[in-house]
């Protein structure tokens, strides 16, 4: 089998594993970056709807979560979303800023894709593509300071530096593996319980028959794991699904989300329901509790919410207790979901290796010299919002400047 010596293997060609390795090409070093997909950077072409929401303006560690919630500090304060942009910008790549700091490419996501490969390339880096990492090991006394092999479906490379930025779980159909937890196990790490997140959450069996039907339904709403009422509270859309619920604010709530726990949710964020009702009383009118929430919410949900929680009344036929009681429904509606839609739909992976095992500085492991771990599969997971491609594109740098 042929060999062949380098000085850093990447295995993983998505966002993270092309940020180390054109760093590390800069420093002159001689990387090869291993995919076993027949495409390099599959997750970018269909990120953000296929514009690719690569940055926000505003990312920091507060805005991931982690067992470990400084960890990503020092590699966020090295690489920022200025820096990003300034790369995006040196390309020619025209891009236009949403809400809450989050930017998107005007054109399409492969830009982005395009961009990376192209930097990759003047740094020197080489790029292999469908081509499988079959078995990883020391080199030299079977210590992992003598530097690793890595074993391929075409040949063995022997390399100093080892880069694992293999992804997470999410999106096993465009080629998502656990290859990168296999690799930390074999070589003693610990690895942090995965789970899916920014996923659509599903009905259990009562909530399911009582919104049926109303998939597509969308209003802006907070959402908030009620375990964890001080974490992030988005106020953006819901949407109901098919089978339970979904829309950014519950994709946020669902990265903090787990099994037995609620889901809190304000139905009329910055709406004083009670006063619009106390205002419908004192005007005499006969309007239905169901027509005034009409004003505020989709019809189909305003008429399926009255029905399910028994809500017949006029608005004059109410006592002030019933007022308080149906503001207070609506502002805090408590859902405890079934389960998620699992990795098919989770567009990230919480969870991962342990940042306790790795240097936040370096991303290198504490007792592994030569070994890194990049990306996703570290146990730091992004907010909604470009937060997850942030956090590549600065463990990338850290790792590949260091390498």
């Amino acid at each position: 089998m042929a060999r062949e010596t380098v000085d850093a293997v990447v295995v993983g060609a998505g966002a993270a594993g092309l940020m180390c390795a054109m760093e590390a090409g800069k420093r002159g070093r001689r990387v090869v970056v291993l995919e076993h997909n027949p495409r390099m950077a599959r997750k970018i072409p269909i990120s953000g709807g296929g514009r690719c929401n690569f940055t926000n303006r505003t990312a920091t560690a507060e805005n991931f979560v982690s067992r470990n919630p400084h960890f990503a500090k020092s590699a966020l304060a090295r690489y920022t979303p200025r820096d990003f942009i300034a790369l995006v910008e040196r390309h020619g790549i025209p891009y236009h800023e949403k809400t809450l700091g989050q930017l998107f490419c005007d054109r399409a996501a492969g830009e982005i894709a395009e961009m990376l490969e192209a930097e990759c390339a003047a740094a020197g880096v080489r790029i292999e593509t469908a081509r499988a990492v079959l078995q990883v090991g020391a080199r030299i006394g079977g210590t992992p300071g003598g530097g690793f092999e890595v074993e391929t479906s075409r040949g063995v490379f022997q390399c100093a530096a080892l880069v694992i930025a293999t992804g997470g779980l999410s999106l096993p159909k465009i080629g998502a593996t656990p290859f990168g937890y296999t690799v930390a196990r074999q070589l003693g790490l610990h690895i942090v319980e995965c789970h899916p997140a920014l996923v659509p959450l599903t009905f259990g069996g009562p909530d399911r028959e009582r919104f049926a039907g109303m998939a597509g339904v969308s209003a802006e709403v907070t959402a908030c794991v009620t375990a964890r009422a001080s974490g992030p509270s988005l106020r953006e859309k819901l949407l109901f699904t098919h089978r339970g619920l979904s829309g950014p604010a519950i994709l946020q709530a669902s990265s903090y989300w787990r099994v037995g726990e609620s889901v809190e949710i304000d139905l009329l964020p910055g709406v004083d329901f009670a006063a619009a009702l106390a205002e419908c009383r004192a005007a005499g009118a006969r309007t239905e509790v169901r027509t005034v929430l009409a004003r505020y919410l989709p019809k189909r949900l305003a008429d399926r919410w009255c029905q399910v929680q028994g809500i017949s009344k006029a608005a004059l036929a109410l006592g002030d207790r019933e007022v308080a009681a149906i503001a207070a429904g609506l502002h805090a509606w408590r859902v405890q979901p079934a389960g998620t839609e699992g990795y098919e739909k989770a567009e990230a992976t919480s969870g991962g290796v342990d940042t306790g095992e790795l240097s936040s500085k370096t991303m290198e492991c504490r007792n592994v010299p030569g070994l890194y771990f990049i990306g996703e599969v570290v146990d730091v997971t992004g907010q909604l919002g470009g937060f997850n491609f942030q956090w590549a594109w600065a463990s990338g740098a850290a790792a590949g400047r260091a390498l």
